[in-house]
């Protein structure tokens, strides 16, 4: 039997959460529990907003949120390299 680590101090179930949502949603993370496992974490938008600005400012490449640039230069190499992929490596793709 493994042991899963809930990091938060507090819990709620998925059931409970269901019956009034905007009650969990703190300055400081919940376990969502279902199954008695952690099913994922609530947090409010005040916080999950500071972790952003924490994750972008420890990042050299600063691409936590691709800009719109760089978002274009994705879907343009995407859309070559769709262009010159064989039908063999298309296999059953269709638009």
């Amino acid at each position: 039997m493994a042991v899963q680590s809930i990091l938060a101090e507090k819990t709620v179930s998925v059931t409970e959460l269901r019956k009034k949502p905007c009650d969990y949603f703190m300055d400081e993370p919940v376990a969502v529990l279902s199954n008695n496992k952690t099913a994922g974490y609530m947090i409010s938008a005040e916080l999950y907003e500071q972790m952003i600005r924490l994750i972008e400012s420890q990042s050299s490449d600063s691409g936590f949120r691709p800009s719109s640039a760089r978002l274009a230069k994705i879907s343009q190499l995407g859309s070559e390299l769709l262009l010159k992929a064989s039908s063999d490596e298309l296999g059953d793709f269709q638009e």
